[in-house]
């Protein structure tokens, strides 16, 4: 069965905290009286049941009072999703950018989704060779107005869009609507101009993740793909951070954008 971010965050703290121990996982396993395999797989995500947590907690020295912050991250874990009532899963996209805390995003033929109007995302869920039903769509769109809240909650996403300058080619009132997500602190979009550059390989999103090196989420024709490794994520912030300099500045795209209209 496949983790999720939050419970891999778990399964990390755990080992820390049995690493600062000093004990391996075969003298932990023996203190808790697991198959250090078991162990093994509770380190790399699989929940364990909450009073062998409260076990791993006392075995790794931790006192009372420094349980806190551990009985948060456990029940994180354990929490479902608004998204399951949508019938998607906490392996994908939005259950990890629901616990980001920053998106750098590079788009070569759509305008952002956290940036896009109810009109543009039917135009483009409407769009796919494969025929949907209008209940379909209407559920897609709910998901991604609610998923735009969080530019707006009170500790909101940090959002860095590189877009293509063909992508923003499109109606007056979806560049409006840029313009003015633009005016949010959290909310930073650069138009890239036409040319050669290595973003024409493709577009993709790179998450910041709390107490994690980030991943790097790759849509494609066959599905999409969560990259994670520090080297793949950090080679991955290099190009974005390359693009940017390409592209024009927040100041100049906001110019740009303004003089499309009409």
């Amino acid at each position: 069965m496949e983790t999720t971010f939050r419970q891999r965050r778990l399964g990390k703290a755990l080992r820390v905290l049995r690493e600062r121990a000093r004990l391996t996982q075969i003298e932990a396993a023996r203190g808790l009286r697991y198959d250090h395999r078991k162990l093994s797989r509770i380190e790399n995500g699989q929940r364990p049941e909450y009073h062998a947590f409260r076990a791993m907690l006392d075995l790794y020295g931790l006192t009372v009072p420094e349980w806190e912050p551990y009985l948060d991250l456990y029940d994180r874990a354990c929490e479902k999703g608004w998204w399951q009532a949508y019938g998607l899963e906490d392996q994908g996209f939005i259950s990890v950018e629901n616990d980001a805390t920053a998106v750098r995003e590079f788009q070569l033929g759509y305008v952002p989704g956290l940036l896009q109007t109810e009109d543009y995302m039917r135009e483009v869920f409407g769009s796919s060779s494969v025929a949907r039903s209008e209940k379909w769509i209407d559920a897609q769109v709910e998901i991604r107005l609610r998923r735009q809240q969080r530019l707006i909650e009170p500790e909101p996403l940090r959002l860095h869009a590189i877009v293509a300058e063909s992508a923003l080619r499109t109606s007056d009132r979806q560049r409006r609507v840029v313009r003015r997500r633009m005016e949010l602190p959290n909310v930073t979009v650069q138009v890239l101009p036409s040319g050669f550059h290595d973003g024409l390989l493709g577009s993709f999103t790179v998450l910041d993740l709390p107490e994690h090196h980030g991943i790097v989420y790759v849509e494609h024709v066959a599905g999409s793909v969560h990259i994670d490794g520090p080297e793949r994520v950090g080679a991955t912030r290099l190009l974005f951070e390359h693009l940017s300099e390409r592209a024009l500045t927040p100041e100049q795209s906001a110019a740009w954008i303004e003089g499309q209209r009409g």
